[in-house]
């Protein structure tokens, strides 16, 4: 979900995602209310995006309370979008190598619920499948609002951008 709402930002924002040398990323950037932002997607296997993240931080010569990552939860309800300070990666492979390259769990972090499968052995087929119509549309609007949950992280504090998202979708 991370990188389908990063793709979503670029094509609100109307800027192309583009590979610079030797980086383990696409990056684009953009300008949302007189602040210079950054959009990245790692293009890595999801258990080495923590390296992406770090090189990506040095790149935009950010620091971590600059970062916000966006991943998909097993835990969270199909739609559901999340936005917290810090907390553990809840199991999630590219969030636990965010936190193991940082060395820190202090930063944003939205989740998009995509639920759970009925069995242990079927979570990655289903991680990497093909949700059932239903499902990807409450998934679609999903990656909307955390798009622009984002792009109200530029104007506002995230206690209010978290009143707003951290709620059930309608």
């Amino acid at each position: 979900m991370g990188y389908r709402t990063i793709e979503c930002l670029a094509g609100q924002l109307n800027v192309r995602l583009k590979k610079p040398h030797f980086k383990r990323f696409l990056t684009a950037k953009a300008v949302v209310s007189d602040t210079l932002v950054y959009l990245v997607e790692p293009i890595t296997f999801m258990n080495a995006a923590g390296d992406a993240v770090r090189q990506a931080l040095k790149y935009a010569d950010a620091s971590i309370a600059d970062l916000v990552v966006v991943c998909d939860s097993l835990d969270l309800p199909v739609g559901a979008c999340r936005l917290k300070r810090r907390g553990s990666s809840s199991g999630q492979k590219g969030m636990e190598s965010v936190i193991r390259a940082l060395g820190t769990q202090e930063f944003l972090r939205l989740r998009i619920g995509i639920g759970r499968p009925e069995r242990k052995s079927q979570v990655v087929g289903y991680v990497l499948g093909v949700p059932p119509k239903g499902e990807q549309l409450l998934l679609d609007e999903a990656v909307r609002r955390a798009a622009d949950a984002i792009l109200q992280l530029v104007r506002e504090n995230p206690e209010r951008v978290m009143n707003d998202l951290n709620q059930s979708p309608s």
